[in-house]
């Protein structure tokens, strides 16, 4: 398991252990004062013997690249802007599976849909549901009723 803390304080303590390495404490001490494994800090040495300071260096975070460079996600957030429609879709409502078709689409790259949400969500943009209302919905009459009508029909709390 990877212990706690940035690739930058994690060098630098290793380079403190080494630095109590060579003012003489053993590996033990080191150990303790650190709050690392005595086994970690041998670690340390070994390294430190065979390639000097750049072998502690902080080392990239491992794991599998991004499917999309950043250059492909700018792009892909004006897709996105541009809306739904502009892609053929009937609204201009983006769901995930509109969002990996057109990635699939424009970039060549297959996403699953489930992951869609988070790529959306390290871009800034947020899930919402669009609210449900007839096209055919008059404003001014809905409150002309609530003014008009809805006071007559109420029922009226007992006094």
């Amino acid at each position: 398991m990877r212990p706690p803390g940035s690739p930058e304080e994690l060098e630098r303590r290793r380079q403190r252990g080494i630095a109590l390495l060579r003012e003489g404490f053993p590996p033990v001490e080191v150990a303790r004062r650190l709050g690392v494994e005595r086994r970690s800090v041998r670690r340390w040495h070994a390294r430190y013997r065979q390639g000097g300071a750049g072998a502690l260096a902080a080392q990239p975070a491992s794991g599998r690249p991004p499917k999309l460079d950043v250059r492909s996600k700018t792009q892909l957030q004006r897709c996105l802007l541009r809306g739904a429609r502009a892609y053929g879709y009937s609204t201009d409502l983006w769901t995930c599976p509109r969002v990996a078709g057109v990635i699939h689409r424009q970039f060549g790259v297959r996403y699953h849909v489930d992951h869609i949400g988070r790529l959306l969500h390290a871009l800034g943009w947020s899930p919402q549901k669009p609210e449900r209302r007839a096209r055919e919905r008059d404003e001014k009459a809905i409150q002309r009723w609530v003014k008009e009508t809805w006071p007559r029909i109420k029922k009226k709390p007992n006094a």
